[in-house]
């Protein structure tokens, strides 16, 4: 077994942000403060707890200042947030953020849709957060997240030429990371090891997490697909929590306490400890009663005499 000092693969908890803003309800703001203590308590050593997005537009994200002054005050782990533009990288900043994430669309159609502007405008975007994270926080990593790269239900196929042109573009603008998104759960496990082989080419050592929905069935697939080609950073979400709109009663993102299984069954350490992780479904399902939340492992439990590949959470 190996201690937490020397984990194999970052699970980035997406739950507090891509989960919350795909549910109808808003979860009160004390409650995601008692689950984020919760997942912090599990040993999660980077989550995505808010976006910037004007409150009109997504009513869930409303707190996301307070939110992240939460987080921030948790020690050991890294505090992201979602920024579709230069104003929301302003307001996170502000508000102390380690990390911003842009979503930056691989599909023509999907980007319209999503953020209103092209695919070039969004590279501009991105080149302008950049340059005030350069400015005013310079410790403050920039991660870009290709949606869309795997397929869209707007435009159908994603050509990978476009992909990795895109990749190329958003390093080029100067993203620290650029990961790849299965936003409407297309991806199959040969086409996420031929996409990520070929990013990494185009970009090297920037390519950064794989984000694989469970809509179809394939999520830790990929998940095992992409550690394959060199992936060691995972989005997940606590509970499947965010479910997918294009296929109903279908967990979105990948369950968190399933990856988690998975790679610790499988000798990869993650720095968190399972039962504690399963723990904080309490507060996630005390803040959204009754709503729909996934999981084979906290439903099974844990095997008997099951070794995790992490000793100690906390040392």
């Amino acid at each position: 077994m190996k201690s937490v000092s020397t984990p194999d693969v970052l699970i980035s908890e997406v739950g507090p942000r891509d989960g919350l803003q795909s549910v109808a309800r808003t979860m009160p703001t004390a409650a995601k403060f008692a689950w984020i203590d919760g997942l912090h308590a599990a040993g999660l050593r980077e989550i995505e707890v808010a976006s910037f997005v004007p409150p009109k537009l997504l009513p869930q994200m409303a707190d996301a200042s307070d939110v992240v002054r939460h987080a921030v005050a948790l020690s050991g782990w890294t505090v992201m947030a979602l920024v579709p533009n230069v104003k929301g990288a302003e307001a996170a900043i502000d508000a102390g953020v380690h990390k911003v994430t842009i979503p930056v669309s691989a599909s023509a159609a999907h980007s319209l849709a999503n953020v209103r502007r092209t695919r070039e405008q969004m590279v501009d975007e991105v080149r302008a957060i950049v340059a005030l994270r350069n400015a005013r926080a310079p410790g403050v990593g920039v991660e870009v997240g290709i949606s869309t790269a795997f397929g869209c239900t707007l435009q159908g196929e994603v050509p990978a030429d476009e992909v990795v042109w895109l990749a190329a573009q958003v390093a080029d603008a100067g993203a620290d990371e650029v990961g790849l998104s299965d936003t409407t759960g297309m991806a199959n496990p040969a086409q996420v090891r031929r996409l990520f082989h070929r990013v990494r080419a185009e970009i090297g050592e920037r390519t950064g997490a794989a984000h694989m929905h469970n809509t179809r069935g394939l999520g830790l697939a990929n998940c095992l697909a992409a550690w394959d080609v060199g992936v060691r950073t995972f989005d997940a979400s606590l509970g499947g929590l965010g479910g997918c709109p294009y296929a109903p009663g279908a967990s979105g993102n990948v369950v968190t306490e399933d990856l988690v299984f998975m790679f610790e069954a499988m000798g990869v350490a993650t720095g968190i400890d399972l039962e504690k992780l399963i723990a904080a479904r309490a507060p996630l399902q005390a803040g959204l009663p009754g709503e729909s939340i996934y999981g084979m492992t906290p439903e099974a439990g844990l095997p008997r005499d099951f070794v995790p590949a992490t000793r100690d959470v906390h040392g």
